[in-house]
């Protein structure tokens, strides 16, 4: 089943995103890179997310932060952004979803940490590529249902030298999975970003 069209709010703001159907009550909400340099929900990695978590039945949701695309409002430099995931993440719950997923790349990864360390509640977390060369990920940053982070050997924006000191304070037991050769924008490993994360989200019972 394809992707479908939903429009949910954001504050003032109307959302535009992509729903693709699933297990009735469990879901991942998907965020795209950094919109002020051409992200988007409909870039390679974010849809290679959503291909992983549909692969292990999950219902799954990618949007564009305000501004972007169809969805209405200005770049908020992150804040309004994270106004976002909790409206995307209210959406679903709505809709009857019960057990809800955050994952990100880049700066979508980024936003989505500050959701959580601001108190959204979710049941899992993987990020890849969080930019940490390159955006500020906050002091005392704890997300404690992060599982893994994805990231190419050859990133300059995610180098995995600086994500790994992260997870010790983000999550201890979360797994940093390197791919060998993959820079930022993962050109020609996009189908090993899906198996990684489907090897490292738990499935539905």
């Amino acid at each position: 089943m394809k992707e479908g069209h939903v429009r949910f709010l954001s504050g003032d703001c109307k959302m535009e995103g992509l729903y693709h159907p699933g297990h009735p009550t469990t879901a991942a909400v998907i965020t795209h890179p950094h919109p002020l340099y051409g992200g988007d929900m409909y870039n390679p990695v974010v849809e290679a997310i959503a291909t992983a978590y549909q692969k292990i039945g999950f219902a799954t949701l990618r949007f564009n932060f305000r501004g972007t695309g169809k969805s209405t409002g200005t770049h908020d430099q992150g804040l309004g952004e994270k106004t976002d995931v909790v409206a995307a993440v209210a959406f679903l719950k709505a809709d009857g979803f019960r057990e809800i997923h955050l994952s990100g790349y880049s700066f979508g990864a980024w936003v989505n940490a500050m959701a959580v360390q601001a108190g959204l509640s979710v049941q899992g977390f993987t990020m890849v590529a969080p930019p940490v060369a390159f955006i500020n990920f906050k002091d005392g940053l704890r997300l404690p249902m992060l599982s893994a982070v994805v990231a190419g050997s050859r990133d300059e924006f995610a180098p995995p030298d600086l994500i790994h000191p992260c997870l010790g304070q983000w999550n201890p037991d979360a797994r940093l999975d390197i791919i060998d050769g993959a820079d930022h924008f993962f050109f020609g490993f996009l189908d090993e970003v899906v198996r990684r994360l489907v090897q490292h989200t738990r499935p539905i019972p």
